[in-house]
């Protein structure tokens, strides 16, 4: 039915609602259009969870080269293997084994003994442990580098420490001997270096961006693809109707969407026993506000090119490598000009900064308080950008029907 012109509030809420019923009717006639606002995404997020949910990465596998054979090469070999981060997997007879394991993806790292150990630690002089490692996996070759150093560095300092005591040395006296200046390493954030709470925390909502931008891009682009602007819109809308019309359609994705990522963000926080310094409320409003950017960026990109399948690929130019960009896996400051500023014109990087703040630095409200103000404004802006475009839209049929 044709919609009537709104020139009240009354009809302005009719308008919405009669646009929000109709896309109820299209959702349970196009059960997949449904399952992009509400199971998908779930599943999404309890994937994500389920990838993440050991927190820390432990007992990673590698391989070992003894060629040495000897009392503290076994010792070596036990420390390596009690360490909590590290899985002596497999013995090579050589060299030439490891390599082939290391190649295979076997083992994430090797670690060589040398066959005269022992001989040049009771020498005296500094014996070499080697470790082969896969810098291409930074993740574990981090991560194997930091516990194998730790191991190494034990069984030396030990070693150097009961040779001392033998020549009569107070234990004392050795401890400071050996490490004159020390370095006071204090881990303000995230001091367990918990992979759950930083990397599938940060996850989560740039996998909602990139569903809210599809939905929001293809609620409204497969009106036009349909040729069904004007059984949505009515004939000759005004601005306002069709301001209304759009308000009804994307209703529905936020919601979906919004409940989704808000059940994903209090789970993997107060659901996982992580009651963070700062305010989960105000991330959860944060995040609404985010996707409703989101889906209207969408609505903006098919509304201004009325063709679904540019929107769609504009959704994923922008929200795909949003993650990327974003300063969570590879600073903004490090990266090229041109880079920083593609970076800090995408939405995420905000509203990831925002969750971070709250989150993983517990900083004051104040710190976080204006970002979730101007992504408002900005959503509202692109609402009123893609109302102006359905509406050149709908007196324009010829435009109708691009794929």
């Amino acid at each position: 039915m044709p919609l009537a012109p709104v020139d009240s509030a009354q009809g302005a809420i009719n308008v919405v609602a009669f646009s929000a019923r109709r896309e109820v009717a299209l959702l349970r006639s196009r059960p997949w259009d449904l399952a992009m606002i509400t199971w998908v995404p779930a599943l999404a997020c309890l994937l994500l969870w389920w990838i993440f949910s050991a927190g820390l990465p432990t007992r990673l596998p590698i391989g070992l080269v003894d060629d040495d054979h000897s009392a503290l090469s076994r010792q070596l070999t036990r420390f390596l293997d009690a360490t909590p981060g590290l899985a002596v997997a497999v013995r090579y007879a050589n060299a030439a084994e490891a390599e082939r394991g290391l190649r295979s993806a076997e083992v994430y790292a090797v670690v060589r003994i040398p066959g005269d150990f022992t001989r040049t630690v009771k020498q005296g002089r500094a014996a070499q442990v080697t470790l082969l490692h896969n810098a291409q996996l930074g993740t574990h070759s981090g991560l194997i580098q930091r516990d194998v150093r730790t191991v190494v560095g034990t069984l030396s300092a030990g070693i150097e420490m009961a040779a001392r005591n033998k020549r009569g040395e107070p234990a004392q006296t050795v401890r400071v001997s050996m490490e004159p200046v020390r370095t006071g390493m204090v881990t303000l954030f995230n001091a367990s270096l918990d992979y759950e709470q930083f990397l599938a925390a940060a996850l989560l909502p740039a996998l909602l961006h990139i569903l809210a931008m599809t939905a929001g891009a293809w609620s409204v682009g497969r009106e036009l693809r349909d040729r069904t602007v004007a059984q949505w819109l009515g004939a000759h809308p005004t601005f306002r109707q069709v301001l209304g019309a759009v308000a009804g359609k994307l209703w529905w994705s936020w919601l979906g969407l919004g409940l989704v990522g808000t059940a994903a963000l209090v789970g993997i926080t107060w659901g996982r026993g992580w009651h963070p310094a700062g305010s989960v409320a105000w991330t959860c409003l944060a995040l609404w506000v985010f996707l409703a950017l989101s889906i209207a960026m969408g609505a903006l990109a098919a509304s201004a090119t009325r063709s679904l399948r540019t929107a769609l690929s504009a959704t994923g130019f922008i929200t795909a490598p949003a993650f990327a960009f974003g300063g969570v896996g590879f600073p903004i400051l490090a990266m090229p000009w041109g880079a920083q500023l593609w970076a800090r014109a995408l939405p995420f990087t905000h509203y990831i900064r925002v969750q971070m703040e709250q989150l993983q630095m517990g900083a004051p409200l104040a710190v976080s308080l204006a970002t979730p103000l101007w992504m408002l404004l900005a959503s509202a802006l692109l609402l009123l950008a893609s109302t102006l475009g359905l509406r050149a839209a709908a007196d324009q049929p010829a435009t109708w029907g691009k794929r």
